[in-house]
This record gives structure tokens, C-alpha cells and sequence, in this order.
């Protein structure tokens, strides 16, 4: 597998002196929300793009062919409305983005039919955005909400005494994939899920949305992808309700408040998927930058307290499609996207991974490979293993159709009424 440059420097190699500087810069468009209840899942990656960004053009820049270009980072909040998000999509392809990062799902959904008219190569953490008429979207690095699956595999197998589930979810399309594919991998663990409490994205009272999940004994609580303000408030109600059980969460963000504000030993049973990048697992697995530990010292150095879900994964993102740039000679969409897919398997952050998807999304434009499953131990996020969603679709993927089915989430019903 070929490195990337900053893979590649980062293992202490040079640039190649007959290399000729190229002025201009190469831009790369971040539209995702940047203020509101949803910016812990766009402003960290904001971060760590401009760290990625910082670090390679004190190498020297983007290598395409023999030149080398700095790289710039244009940003557009979503939060802040639809024709915002539309317009701030419009100015980075009017000023030559090459690539257009983005959370997804509905901060997305303004501005993704013009962007696919445009041929523009975007990505998103949520590849329930992608469908047949998305050619140009990828799925790269977060493979949302698929790679939950991991977890109540993990968790079935150690504690084969719990048997009853309630989940919440709220109803947007960040929620509901999640809970769809919760209820699959409940459903393939043979435990129960005894009530399912769903809640509108707009606001919800957090004490109200626990007391009905308590209400049936359930012996494992799950959060879905709740976003975090509403994870902090439904795990401290849980706390002071005096739970003592698993909660599954998709994201643990900013967790050491939750200990503060719970106990260590409640904590313990906390189980989710973003690791902290020292963690100890991940030394010796192929990564971007190969230095996972050094990524999580600098951003916590230079954004100390904001690290999250996405502080590493729109940056792992561009190391992917840095890779492909330089392989393709080329930062055009179109031969960037064809060096990406190639082969059918590229790298994602934690090993070897396949282009798939056309059962779930009509395109195989989803990068799926091994996730971690993460649980508090003594107060610290730690790795107790990597799951393979990969031969979890192999077994149990019409289960999950079928649920995607209900919630009027397979592709076909979701397909994009795009404008004449």
C-alpha cells in the first residue's frame, strides 16, 4: 500500500529535492456545523483539519506531479440555516475546493443535490447520505451508524445475563440510522429491546425520555447517536435515577466530565466508539500520519478540552485523499475519486477496508472495515477490541434492511427529489 507524503515524513523521509515549489494553494472546503448543539461533531474536526493542514505545509505542502502547493481550509457553519450551508458550498467550488468535507445528514441535505450536480467530491461521516444519485459522495472514514453493531456483538459475548434493552433516539438522520441499526444488532444478539423512546432533535426533556425507559427494567440503557449535550443528560439521569448497568452510546465526547459529574464506578459500564488516540491499542496499527499518539498530543496542546468523535476523522480523511492526490498526479474529483477506489480496499483509520454499500446505499461508496468498541476503565477510554463490520453485514445485513425497511430508511424510499 503506498504511503502518504506525510505518511511518509512523518517516518522521517525528505522531499525530493528536484521538486519545484507551486504557489498557488490547494483548497479544501469544510462545511459542517460549527455553533449549536451539533458543533461537537463539526468544530473538533475543524481543529484537526487545521493542525493536518499546519503539519504539512511546514513539510513543503501538497505534492501533485513535481510541484508543491500549501493547502488552505475554507469553513462554512451549517448551523447558522439552509441557505447558508448553500451558499457557503457555492463560494468553496467557486473557489476551487477540491474536496468538501462535511458532517452529513441534514446540515448536509441543503446543498448535496447542487454539489452532486457539480460533480463535486465531498464526504460525509454519515453514508446513509449516500444513495444512486450521489455518485461523487463519499463515505471514507466514519462508516455511521454501522460500526455500532460492534459493540452489542462484544457486549452479548461477555455478558450473556443481560437480555433487556431500552434505547431513545431522536428523529432526524442522524437518529434514526442509528436506531435502526441498533435494533438489528439487538435483534442478532437475542436480547429484547423492551421500549424504544424516540424524541424530536428540536428539544426534549431528558429526565422525561429515562423515566420511560426505566419504566419496563431494562437491564442495558443505549443512547443511540443522541447528540452530546442530550448523552451528558441522559447518563447523569441515569446516574441520580440509581441505574447501575451497560449504556451504549455511538460517542463518548468530552467523557471526563461525565465522570466528574457521575462516579468512576458508574462510568465503568459506559461503552461507545471513539477512542482517545494514546490509547494504547492503537500503537502499532496502520493509521494516518502513523502517529495516532502524536495527533492526540498536539491537538490536545493546542485545543485542550475539545477533543471528540470527529477530532480525528475529517483529518484522517484528507490523509486519504492526499494519498490518492499523489497517486493520481491530480487533484481533479473525478481522478482523485478513481485513485481512491481503486482496487476496491484503501486504508481507513484503523486497518484495511472495502469499498462497499450497494445493498444499503445503491453505491458502494462506503469504506467498512474493523471499528473499536471503547468502555471507560478507571476514568479513561480504553479499547477492548476491534469488532469487523464487515462480517457482521455477512451474517445479519437483511436483518438490518429490514429495519431500515420500517423506518422508511432503505435508499429507494430516501432517494433525493432533485430539482429539474
Amino acid at each position: 500500500m503506498q504511503m502518504s507524503l506525510a505518511q511518509r515524513l512523518a517516518l522521517g523521509g525528505a522531499l525530493p529535492r528536484t521538486l519545484r515549489p507551486g504557489p498557488p494553494a490547494v483548497r479544501i472546503g469544510f462545511l459542517a456545523p460549527l455553533t449549536g448543539p451539533l458543533a461537537p461533531w463539526g468544530l473538533p474536526g475543524l481543529e484537526g483539519c487545521r493542525l493536518w493542514a499546519d503539519w504539512l505545509n511546514g513539510q513543503g505542502g501538497l505534492t501533485i506531479g513535481a510541484a508543491r502547493h500549501p493547502v488552505r481550509i475554507l469553513d462554512c457553519d451549517t448551523a447558522r440555516g439552509l441557505e447558508a450551508t448553500r451558499q457557503g458550498a457555492r463560494t468553496m467550488v467557486a473557489q476551487g475546493a477540491r474536496i468538501i468535507l462535511s458532517l452529513g445528514g441534514d446540515s448536509l441535505a441543503p446543498a448535496l443535490p447542487w454539489l452532486m450536480d457539480r460533480g463535486a467530491l465531498v464526504s460525509t461521516l454519515l453514508p446513509f447520505d449516500l444513495s444512486p444519485a450521489t455518485p461523487s459522495l463519499i463515505a471514507p472514514a466514519e462508516i455511521h451508524p454501522l460500526f455500532v453493531v460492534t459493540s452489542v456483538a462484544w457486549l452479548a459475548a461477555r455478558r450473556p445475563d443481560l437480555r433487556r434493552v431500552s434505547l431513545c433516539s431522536q428523529e432526524d438522520l442522524m437518529g434514526l440510522p442509528s436506531l435502526a441499526t441498533y435494533r438489528a444488532a439487538f435483534d442478532a444478539a437475542g436480547i429484547t429491546r423492551v421500549r424504544e423512546v424516540r424524541y424530536s432533535p428540536q428539544g426534549a426533556d431528558p429526565a422525561a425520555i429515562l423515566a420511560a425507559m426505566l419504566q419496563e427494567g431494562p437491564q442495558i440503557l443505549c443512547w443511540c447517536s443522541s447528540e452530546p449535550q442530550m448523552v451528558h443528560a441522559l447518563t447523569e439521569a441515569a446516574f441520580h435515577a440509581g441505574f447501575r448497568g451497560p449504556i451504549l452510546s455511538c460517542t463518548g465526547d468530552y467523557y471526563p466530565r461525565l465522570v466528574e459529574r457521575t462516579s468512576v464506578d458508574f462510568m465503568q459500564d459506559f461503552i461507545f466508539h471513539f477512542p482517545d488516540f494514546d490509547d494504547p491499542a492503537l500503537v502499532g496499527r496502520a493509521f494516518f500520519f502513523r502517529q495516532p499518539s502524536g495527533f492526540h498530543a498536539s491537538f490536545q496542546a493546542r485545543y485542550p478540552g475539545h477533543w471528540s468523535a470527529v477530532s480525528w476523522e475529517y483529518a484522517a480523511i484528507l490523509d486519504q485523499w492526499q494519498s490518492a492526490v499523489e497517486i493520481a498526479g491530480s487533484a481533479r474529483a473525478d481522478r482523485v475519486l478513481d485513485a481512491m477506489k481503486r482496487g476496491g480496499r484503501m486504508m481507513n483509520a484503523f486497518g484495511p477496508a472495502r469499498w462497499q454499500g450497494e445493498a444499503l446505499f445503491g453505491i458502494d461508496n462506503a469504506l467498512i472495515g474493523d471499528w473499536p468498541v471503547v468502555r471507560i476503565q478507571d476514568g479513561r477510554a480504553r479499547i477492548q477490541a476491534f469488532g469487523s463490520v464487515l462480517d457482521w453485514l455477512s451474517r445479519h445485513e437483511g436483518l438490518l434492511l429490514d429495519h431500515l425497511q420500517d423506518l422508511g430508511l432503505r435508499w429507494q424510499q430516501r432517494a433525493v427529489s432533485r430539482p429539474g
